[in-house]
């Protein structure tokens, strides 16, 4: 039985125990450097070009809330300076500005026809996905591409959130585009 000391754990040596064997990589020494065995990708190549634009315009709405900042000040915040790689793609740019007029609708729309969740109670990236796919489905232009839409925020929702979210977010946009008489 050990005391939990570091001089306990090393049979009283004072040196310093071995790493546990955890699956991750522990260094040796002080200072030693941390080789990494194997990473775990993103499954971003599930996902299409349209997709990951919506995702970059989700991360827009995502910091704005979290900020409570205006959208469109997030935004123009996002095209000055991204913390991404690569520049904010044109068409999540204009998701965003799709949004912002219709925001007050669409958290008015989604606090209404969610049952029992209110909207301050959803997982935030939930929020973001819905606020986006809300606004595509209900004041975008593409009428006759509205199921896709609802599939490509549900694969979001599947990639980005919680194992319900999938659920959740199809079921929610698929009420508020029946309600609107908009499902083809």
């Amino acid at each position: 039985m050990s005391s939990g000391s570091p001089a306990a754990d090393a049979g009283g040596t004072g040196e310093r125990p071995a790493p546990r064997a955890t699956g991750l990589p522990h260094p040796t020494r002080e200072g030693a450097e941390v080789e990494f065995e194997r990473t775990v990708p993103a499954p971003a190549d599930r996902l299409h070009g349209r997709s990951r634009d919506r995702i970059r315009a989700i991360d827009v709405l995502f910091e704005a809330d979290a900020k409570r900042a205006q959208v469109l000040d997030v935004l123009q915040e996002r095209l000055r300076r991204t913390a991404a790689q690569t520049p904010l793609p044109q068409r999540a740019r204009e998701l965003v500005e799709l949004y912002a007029p219709h925001a007050a609708d669409i958290d008015e729309d989604l606090a209404t026809h969610s049952r029992d969740w209110p909207l301050h109670r959803m997982p935030a990236v939930d929020r973001a996905i819905l606020r986006l796919g809300c606004a595509e489905l209900l004041y975008g232009e593409d009428a006759a591409g509205r199921g896709a839409i609802l599939g490509e925020y549900t694969k979001i929702a599947e990639v980005l959130s919680t194992d319900d979210s999938p659920r959740f977010v199809n079921g929610l946009l698929q009420r508020l585009v029946e309600v609107r008489g908009l499902l083809s």
